[in-house]
């Protein structure tokens, strides 16, 4: 695992606070006491405006603008989870790749699970709120890049494993082909009317899909806005 990222709590919340938050997400069945530690640490009410920072801890999506969302504290526990199932306590991913920057919540929860995580956003705005949270919580192992989400980021491939924040109607290719070898893919597939959160497992030219349950994603779309 990369250097771990210290976060202090700042403003709006109270220890009490996030512990309900992770007595919650226990309850719910995350069990990765790494992960868990990870989600008391970060503070999320930054990552989400001030009119709702006292929601922050709810275990709820939230809006952000540009039709997107801070997905749901328990959803990116689950997708930290099964990114890093099978590793070794205190071993860390070479490189993650992440779809769908957002506020960067997500981002800032997976950092230390990798040595460096790169981060596609389509959304410029988001892009650059993200990259000042990052900064402000001195998390300096995250590459942020305007790009269409569908494509990965070719460049910087192999991925040992990729987490995709929204959701296509069916696994794009590209990202198949930028896993690593047993690297992992953890995506929503489906639209709004159904979709499904899968980890699926590069074997050699064999992809192993888990179903994680079902999910509800923003679509992820495709090409870049401004």
């Amino acid at each position: 695992m990369s250097q771990e990222h210290h976060v202090s709590g700042i403003g709006m919340t109270s220890a009490r606070t996030r512990d309900r938050l992770i007595a919650r997400l226990q309850g719910e069945g995350i069990s990765n006491e790494a992960v868990l530690e990870r989600m008391r640490a970060v503070p999320r009410h930054l990552f989400v405006d001030e009119a709702l920072a006292s929601r922050a801890y709810e275990d709820t999506a939230l809006p952000i603008g540009f039709g997107q969302t801070i997905s749901q504290p328990y959803i990116v526990a689950v997708m930290t989870e099964a990114l890093i199932a099978g590793l070794r306590p205190g071993q860390g991913l070479q490189k993650a790749l992440e779809i769908g920057t957002g506020c960067g919540y997500q981002s800032a929860v997976l950092a230390p699970f990798a040595q460096h995580l790169y981060s596609v956003e389509r959304q410029r705005p988001l892009i650059r709120r993200a990259r000042e949270r990052l900064s402000q919580l001195k998390i300096n192992n995250v590459t942020l890049r305007h790009a269409d989400g569908w494509r990965g980021w070719k460049s910087q491939a192999p991925f040992q494993g990729i987490l995709v924040a929204a959701s296509p109607p069916e696994v794009p290719q590209e990202l198949l082909e930028q896993l690593d070898e047993g690297g992992r893919l953890v995506i929503p597939i489906g639209s709004r009317d159904g979709q499904r959160l899968q980890c699926i497992t590069r074997r050699g030219n064999v992809f192993e899909t888990e179903e994680l349950g079902l999910v509800s994603f923003v679509p992820l779309v495709k090409g870049i806005a401004g």
